[in-house]
């Protein structure tokens, strides 16, 4: 297994929409290893292909004593309710922000022997699904916030890629945590 680099804000690589894998093989079952590899070293709960500069379908993830890869990701359902908890991001480091995301979704997939996936999510994992489904089609986190606090968010990216210092509530130091996502 080997440690990817992930690919952090600016890199355009994060805003395109990834396309769909069209055969499962070898190449698909190492990068699957390498990413969860990736993804605890980091650490993380979910890593997309693109994070990696992989524009492919899929994603990593790992909850409580679950995890798993999911190709071709699909949210079938959504819950009607949705809550408001903090994310972070390994392409975002350092940055917290409150989302508002689904409470539950069921997500159906590949998975990285090509055998089908079929997860009915809630809570933290229904909110890792969304999150790495979103970067499969080029969206951040950022992107769903409010428009100051989006705001707020590009400057304090922009200020990281000068090296200057972090300063907001929003700014986390990088430890191992469930939010980073």
């Amino acid at each position: 297994m080997a440690v990817l680099t992930i690919r952090t804000f600016g890199d355009p690589v994060l805003r395109q929409a990834a396309r769909p894998v069209e055969e499962i093989g070898d190449a698909q079952r190492r990068l699957s290893e390498d990413m969860l590899e990736t993804m605890r070293v980091a650490p993380g709960v979910g890593l997309a292909g693109p994070q990696i500069g992989v524009l492919e379908r899929i994603f990593t993830w790992e909850v409580e004593d679950e995890f798993g890869t999911i190709i071709n990701p699909v949210i079938t359902k959504r819950s009607r309710r949705t809550y408001s908890d903090e994310e972070g991001c390994l392409s975002l480091p350092g940055l917290v922000y409150p989302v508002e995301r689904h409470l539950g979704v069921h997500v159906a997939g590949l998975d990285e022997n090509g055998d089908p996936v079929s997860i009915d999510a809630e809570e933290h994992l229904a909110r890792v699904f969304q999150h790495e489904i979103d970067h499969l089609d080029g969206v951040l986190f950022i992107d769903r916030l409010p428009d100051d606090l989006r705001r707020e968010a590009r400057r304090l990216l922009a200020d990281q890629a000068l090296g200057l210092p972090l300063r907001s509530s929003h700014v986390r130091a990088q430890v191992p945590t469930e939010e980073t996502l």
